[in-house]
């Protein structure tokens, strides 16, 4: 019960004197909520670009695999894998063949070009040279018309799937379906369109031609070494499908025992990996700042409270001649300390979220903050009063009464 009856009183008191001193509350607020803004903008924009990354990531697949002359993660000297023997398409039906976890498998070619039906034009324009599954690898859905056919493979029809940026840039207003476009002058007939995709990892997946492999190797040269993009059952099965994979791939490719494998079988998880030895450390680096802000914000917080001592000395000799106990001033302080710095904390919070989202509109950053953030950022805040506010506390509460009644 004198527990509660000292925080009542302490609280009360707290108020009261924070109320008598509005321009020094002001600033201590405002000098906590700036700490605690730029944390929460930071972790905002943190998290946003984390949880965007995770989204384009799982564009990709968790279930695929992607074969190529060159690994995601290069180690060693260029030269070494720019030498390797080239992938060739011979290598689908050996690799579908390898493991019972394979769904599909495609080959593809790629290259970049203008793009053209009538006067309309488009810059870098990602042609893609490959066959039927590649819409099953890649997760590409047809929004009308339809999508590559074997027949087209073999027989190198210039036919083309092309995506949803590419429509509404060249066709707006126009059915594209049976419609004409030139690649770099070389003419293909849109037999589809594809459904909006968006990015993935700043790649536009809309801005697409989709085309016989064939067709391409006969416009672009054969002097190219595809990549194979593998879809699997289940993304469990994935290390078990790698491994029986390279024990085709060598075999096929004739590598002898002992010598390193001469092709890469790259996972979506080690784009994960190099993002997260790209970005730690910066992440780190920010929210050191956002901290040492609010630090600054608690030392500011200890200093108007010491000044607070000072000037209530005589008044805390009087409660304490009346029978106060240490307890009951020490709960008074803090209080006082934390309510300024919850208060801080609030305001902060509701200016970080606005800055994150600010952000997030005018750059191509992401921010998103999850609500136990919001909770924790109000929460660390009080907790920093708290703390910066436990040596004036301690201090007013050890104060002599007879030595503090007095002060003048």
């Amino acid at each position: 019960m004198s527990f509660r009856v000292d925080v009542w009183e302490g609280g009360r008191i707290a108020l009261f004197s924070l109320h008598s001193n509005r321009l020094r509350t002001v600033l201590t607020t405002v000098g906590i909520g700036v700490g605690v803004c730029t944390l929460l903008a930071i972790v905002g924009i943190i998290q946003g670009i984390n949880q965007s990354f995770a989204d384009q990531l799982a564009g990709i697949g968790a279930n695929t695999l992607q074969i190529s002359k060159f690994p995601w993660t290069m180690q060693g000297n260029w030269w070494e894998y720019r030498n390797r023997k080239d992938l060739t398409p011979a290598l689908v039906e050996p690799i579908r063949q390898a493991s019972e976890h394979v769904i599909a498998v495609a080959p593809f070619y790629f290259d970049r070009g203008e793009g053209r039906w009538l006067d309309r034009k488009m810059n870098a324009v990602t042609l893609v040279g490959t066959t039927p599954e590649y819409g099953t690898v890649s997760s590409f859905n047809v929004e009308s018309g339809r999508f590559l056919t074997e027949a087209d493979v073999e027989s190198r029809t210039p036919v083309a799937v092309i995506g949803a940026e590419m429509v509404r840039t060249l066709f707006t207003g126009v059915n594209p379906l049976g419609q004409r476009i030139y690649l770099d002058d070389k003419p293909f007939r849109v037999v589809g369109t594809l459904e909006a995709k968006g990015s993935i990892l700043g790649e536009n997946q809309d801005i697409v031609v989709l085309v016989p492999y064939t067709t391409f190797l006969g416009y672009y040269g054969k002097r190219r070494s595809p990549n194979i993009a593998v879809a699997l059952d289940s993304p469990d099965n994935i290390l078990d499908a790698q491994d029986q994979l390279t024990a085709v791939l060598r075999r096929e490719r004739g590598t002898p025992p002992g010598i390193p494998d001469d092709f890469a079988i790259n996972r979506p998880e080690q784009l994960a990996n190099i993002y997260a030895q790209l970005t730690g450390a910066l992440y780190g680096a920010a929210t050191g700042v956002g901290l040492i802000t609010l630090l600054v914000g608690g030392i500011g917080i200890m200093n108007i409270m010491l000044v607070s001592v000072r000037e209530r000395t005589r008044e805390i000799g009087v409660r304490r001649a009346l029978g106060a106990r240490k307890r009951t001033i020490i709960l008074q302080f803090l209080m006082e300390a934390s309510s300024v710095s919850a208060l801080g904390g609030t305001l902060g919070t509701l200016a970080g979220l606005g800055l994150a989202y600010t952000v997030s509109l005018i750059t191509p950053l992401a921010a998103s903050v999850q609500p136990l953030t919001v909770v924790l950022g109000v929460g660390f805040a009080a907790m920093v009063g708290l703390l910066f506010g436990i040596w004036p506390a301690a201090r007013a509460a050890n104060l002599d009464p007879v030595e503090a009644l007095r002060h003048d």
